[in-house]
């Protein structure tokens, strides 16, 4: 998404292609990778008003592989919402989305984590799912309204307002997207049982294979942990992370302990 947003623009950005082209070939980046990367990316055009909703912008279903397929194939866009917050995994490497009805709306949203994607990656992320959705359906309705956590200036405020067609809220407990609920019904053109029942199996058996990794990561965690010898930094890249604090935040996730707690009452019994 960043390279096309790149080559849309006609920069150059030979250092940041550099390091887009490192992480070509993976199914997701990590969280603070994507940051650094988009903020580097966003730094190539000083003074314009959010840029991050022309990253956006740019989103086509091959950005975000078997995922946008299968939305594309989905019978209604409320069933293309479900697809997206079943296998989202997929995409960012964790679960995050929440969805509610709320009256006569629905909400997706997104609660706030220890590993946040600040306010440039949120505004991608949401003008690339409203631009999805609006690709899809023939004069799609504006969203009802949208939030995020952080505050921005005025300026930048009323670019957001222009480019999603509602109000925008600031400071806000998650990231939101609000639609009116009979937005759920809208058939998706391209809509295909059979390519549906495919993509789905495929997307079922990706996200079987993450949590079979997980286990194994687990696994050897415990065995490298339990090793003096091997520093933390070592063991992350043995399991196949980027960095030391990927590790410390996939083995809180799997255990509830940071792996140094755990490492130190294991040598001391």
């Amino acid at each position: 998404l960043l390279s096309d947003w790149l080559d849309q623009e006609g920069l150059d950005a030979g250092q940041l292609r550099v390091a887009l082209a490192r992480w070509a070939s993976r199914d997701n980046v990590p969280v603070p990778v994507w940051r650094d990367l988009l903020s580097r990316g966003l730094a190539l055009v000083p003074g314009r008003v959010a840029p991050e909703l022309d990253v956006g912008a740019c989103v086509l279903p091959g950005h975000v592989g078997v995922l946008g397929y299968l939305v594309l194939a989905s019978d209604t866009l409320g069933e293309a919402m479900m697809a997206y917050q079943r296998y989202e995994t997929l995409f960012y490497g964790t679960r995050l989305a929440e969805i509610e009805v709320i009256g006569d709306q629905v909400e997706m949203r997104w609660p706030p984590s220890d590993n946040e994607l600040g306010q440039q990656a949120d505004g991608a992320a949401i003008a690339a799912l409203v631009t999805f959705m609006r690709r899809q359906i023939d004069r799609a309705p504006p969203p009802v309204a949208v939030s995020f956590l952080e505050s921005v200036e005025s300026e930048t405020a009323g670019a957001y307002e222009t480019f999603f067609g509602c109000p925008v809220t600031w400071n806000d407990s998650h990231v939101r997207v609000r639609f009116p609920l009979h937005y759920l019904n809208l058939p998706m053109p391209r809509r295909d049982p059979t390519l549906r029942e495919l993509l789905d199996r495929q997307a079922r058996y990706q996200f079987s294979w993450q949590q079979w990794l997980d286990r194994s990561r687990e696994q050897l965690a415990r065995q490298y942990l339990a090793d003096p010898s091997l520093t933390l930094t070592d063991i992350a890249l043995l399991l196949g992370f980027s960095e030391q604090s990927s590790f410390t935040r996939a083995y809180r996730r799997w255990t509830g302990n940071s792996p140094g707690r755990d490492r130190r009452q294991w040598l001391s019994d």
